[in-house]
Parts: C-alpha cells; sequence; structure tokens
C-alpha cells in the first residue's frame, strides 16, 4: 500500500521519472549503511524484539507521510526523507524475520516453510497494492494512516510469537564479529553464486519502480491500474509459492533456480513491450512466478548452510546484496527512464538479466549442479 502511494505521489509532484528512481535510492543508502550492525544485532539480541523495534520506526514514517499529505507541506525531498526512515526500520526487519524462520520448523520442513512464508507475503503484496490504489483515490492520508496502524499490530503480535532456538548471550564486538557473514559467503560457493545470481538480475531487470509512467502514460489508467499493476507479479508469486509448499523442488534445484532467473527476464522484456494493460499485467504475473522459485531456492540454501548463531549476519549480507537490489534496480530503471526513455530502459534490463544468467552458469558451476534442498544434500554433488 505504501508503495503505491508514494510512487504515485512523487510521480504526481514532480512528472520525472528520476523521482521515482530517486525512491529506490533512498531505501538502497540506509540498507548499505545498516545492514551490517543489523545483522549482529538479529544474532546478539531477541529477535522478536528487534523486528518489533524496527515495525514502530515504519510505523512513524507511515505516520509522518499522512501528516505532510493533510498538513499540504509534502514535497519530494520530505517524501524521500520520509522513505529513508522507513527503510532503517525495514533493514533491521528483513534479516530478522528470515532468522527466525528455522527457529520455527525441524530442518527438514525449512524448504516448505519458507514457501508458506513466501505464499503469506505474497498475499499481503497481492492485497495490498490494490487496495491502497482504491483507497488513495479516496484519501491519501487515509491509506497513510492505515498504514502506519497495520505496522504498529504487527510489531505488537510478533512479540508472541513461540521462537525456541535462539540464545541472546552477552559477548564481544569486534570488526570480526560484523563482517563474519561476508567473510562465510564468500567461502560458500553455492551461496555466493546464489546471492550473485539474484543480485545482478534483480538490479537488471527491475521494472516496479516505474509502474507509474507505465499506469498513467503508457497504458492509459488512474491509481487503481496502478494498484493492480502492483499487484499483478504478487498473484503469479502466490500462486507458485502455494505449490511449492505443498511440493517443494526435490531434484535439479540448480538448474531450476537458472531457468527461473531466465524466465524472469523474458517476463521483464514481454512486460516492457507490451501497450494493453491485460498483457502487461499477465507479463507481471509470469514475472512474479519466475521470481518466486529463485527466491524459495536461494533462502533455502541460504537457511540450511549457516549455523544459527551466524544466520542473522549472512540474513543481512543476503538481504543487502538481494533486497535492496530492488530499490538500487529502481534508481537505475529511473535514471535510464530519464536518459533513455521508460520503455528502452525496462527492456534493456531484462536483455541484462538473460546475459547475467549466462555469464552465471560459467562462474557458478557448484550452484548449477545441486540437486536437492534436503538438509543432509545440500552440497554440491
Amino acid at each position: 500500500m505504501l508503495a503505491v502511494a508514494v510512487g504515485w505521489q512523487i510521480y504526481e509532484l514532480t512528472n520525472d521519472p528520476l523521482a521515482l528512481g530517486l525512491v529506490g535510492l533512498a531505501q538502497f543508502v540506509p540498507a548499505l549503511l545498516l545492514l551490517l550492525i543489523a545483522g549482529h544485532a538479529a544474532d546478539r539480541y531477541d529477535r522478536r524484539r528487534v523486528t518489533s523495534s524496527a515495525q514502530i520506526m515504519q510505523a512513524a514514517a507511515a505516520a509522518l507521510l499522512a501528516l505532510g499529505t493533510a498538513g499540504g507541506f509534502m514535497s519530494r525531498d520530505l517524501i524521500l526523507g520520509t522513505v529513508f526512515l522507513f527503510a532503517a526500520g525495514r533493514t533491521f526487519e528483513a534479516p530478522t524475520m528470515q532468522a527466525l524462520v528455522p527457529a520455527l520448523v525441524p530442518a527438514p520442513l525449512l524448504p516448505r516453510a519458507v514457501a508458506a512464508t513466501s505464499s503469506a507475503t505474497q498475499a499481503a503484496i497481492i492485497s495490498g497494492p490494490a487496495l491502497g490504489g482504491f483507497l488513495y483515490v479516496v484519501s491519501p492520508v487515509l491509506t497513510y494512516g492505515l498504514c502506519a496502524v497495520l505496522f504498529l499490530i504487527a510489531s505488537v503480535l510478533i512479540l508472541f510469537l513461540p521462537v525456541r532456538g535462539q540464545r541472546s548471550e552477552p559477548r564481544k564486538t569486534d570488526l570480526k564479529e560484523f563482517f563474519a557473514g561476508i567473510s562465510y559467503i564468500r567461502h560458500n560457493p553455492v551461496i555466493l553464486g546464489a546471492i550473485t545470481l539474484d543480485l545482478f538480475a534483480v538490479l537488471l531487470g527491475g521494472a516496479l519502480g516505474l509502474l507509474p509512467i507505465f499506469a498513467r502514460d503508457i497504458l492509459q489508467t488512474g491509481p487503481w491500474g496502478l494498484g493492480i499493476l502492483r499487484a499483478s507479479p504478487a498473484i503469479g508469486a502466490l500462486a507458485l509459492s502455494v505449490l511449492l509448499t505443498r511440493w517443494a523442488p526435490r531434484r535439479h534445484v540448480g538448474r531450476l533456480m537458472f531457468i527461473s532467473v531466465a524466465g524472469f527476464g523474458l517476463a521483464t522484456i514481454a512486460f516492457a513491450l507490451s501497450t494493453s494493460f491485460l498483457l502487461s499485467i499477465a507479463a507481471l504475473v509470469v514475472l512474479g512466478a519466475t521470481d518466486t522459485v529463485s527466491v524459495v531456492i536461494r533462502q533455502t540454501l541460504v537457511q540450511l548452510q549457516t549455523p544459527d548463531p551466524m544466520r542473522g549476519r549472512v540474513s543481512a549480507v543476503n538481504s543487502l546484496f538481494v533486497g535492496t537490489s530492488n530499490q538500487l534496480g529502481d534508481f537505475r530503471a529511473g535514471t535510464m527512464a530519464a536518459l533513455f526513455g521508460t520503455v528502452p530502459a525496462v527492456l534493456m534490463g531484462g536483455i541484462g538479466t538473460l546475459l547475467v544468467v549466462a555469464v552465471s552458469i560459467r562462474m557458478f558451476p557448484a550452484l548449477l549442479r545441486i540437486e536437492s534442498l534436503s538438509p543432509r544434500r545440500t552440497t554440491p554433488v
């Protein structure tokens, strides 16, 4: 909901594709600055409290957007500053939530648990943008205010989550502790390959940041159309994640990840070339479905191959190099759209994704040879 409202409002204020790119940059910078600290906090302190505090910060950001809009003093810079605050909270929330999942289920069920959490997330991503788009037509203040309330509710509910297995013991803090996650990933070719593949695919193929332009100027719809476009990738993602919850990938997992990323690139190209609202929705549905396969495989590999005392820091690095690539990808797309036009920017991103797949197959053969997500067989065969 927040993404739809912010995207539409800043483009309405500025009519500048670069402003949409700056929204992505404003989310990337705090992640770059804070993620190592966030990962350390996730491993050292109660993960429920870390997550709750982060969600309260996000609630404050949404409330500030509501006040600025209601008071009539909303500007591009205020939106960017508030998005920065929101992203700072998100930076602590994302890796901590990822590290919580293995403490909830036995290791053999982790692939299905990751798919289940993805299903819940995608259900929210479907309903959120669609609802946010329609609510924005009624009142932007209502949209932002509801976001603030929902974040506050989440911050309370997370505290009651029954978590087992994490020990929040005080220990010496030094540079080695902070950079342990990077060191661990660097020496694990499977995790390094999975993260690198998703990083560059999303960095180049991301088109969601430009959806306000497609909705208003190319497909000739309003905020409601933007909400539907925003929800479309989640529809495909939800369909696939529900299937993966029941039938987790069992064979040729490495190959499946490369195929899914290639499908992501092809769907991006189809969306760039489409001038039909229905065809654009279909392309985004396929984009979301293929991305989900890659995400479930990557997150499962990362969690299975990482010991619990390091999961927060490794998840933080994973979020930095993959999660924040969405925001940096939005900045890339916005900058290229300002220079070359919106359609060429997305088209070049899709082609770039296919090139990334081809290069990664040669660079990370260990990932390509992964056969199973079973905890006993996560090493190359």
